[in-house]
């Protein structure tokens, strides 16, 4: 069985000021209200470490997921087990983060893709959970890029002889 959970966010941002949000996976912990801790490289086949705040007994909140996918600018695809000990096939989960162009700025998919035996019994607690956990993290990453972009970029100075 596969189950989906969509959720978007248009963002008043450009697609680089949101990759930069989206991948300093070290700045999670200042802002983003799921994933309470992040590190890792995101290169393809490496395996990342990410703290999220627990659903229930059977899901892990320590999660260590695989880099399926990165595609600068647009999209960023990671694999998970949730369940430990962690048995592919018996719930796994695709989370895809797109980053596609909208007039004036850029709208922001999360996508999680459940499979696996244990699927049927868990995606509806599960769905209810998540669906409020990615709309404050599509929320708090709303905040922080618009708040990055109206700054305008941070490591650029106006030398002493042009202000």
């Amino acid at each position: 069985m596969t189950a989906d959970l969509t959720t978007f966010v248009d963002i008043d941002a450009t697609p680089e000021c949101v990759w930069q949000v989206l991948t300093d996976l070290p700045a999670y912990a200042e802002w983003n209200p799921f994933v309470t801790e992040a590190d890792g490289a995101l290169v393809v086949g490496d395996r990342l470490s990410m703290s999220v705040p627990p659903v229930n007994a059977l899901i892990q909140a320590q999660l260590r997921p695989t880099v399926v996918e990165v595609i600068p600018l647009r999209r960023l695809r990671l694999r998970s087990q949730l369940i430990r000990p962690a048995v592919p096939g018996l719930f796994d989960v695709d989370l895809t983060m797109t980053i596609t162009d909208r007039d004036g700025g850029v709208r922001l998919w999360q996508q999680d893709r459940f499979r696996g035996l244990l699927a049927p019994l868990l995606i509806r607690s599960l769905n209810r959970h998540r669906a409020t956990a990615f709309n404050a993290m599509n929320e708090a990453l709303k905040r922080r890029a618009e708040g990055m972009s109206a700054d305008g970029p941070a490591d650029e100075e106006t030398p002493d002889s042009e202000r």
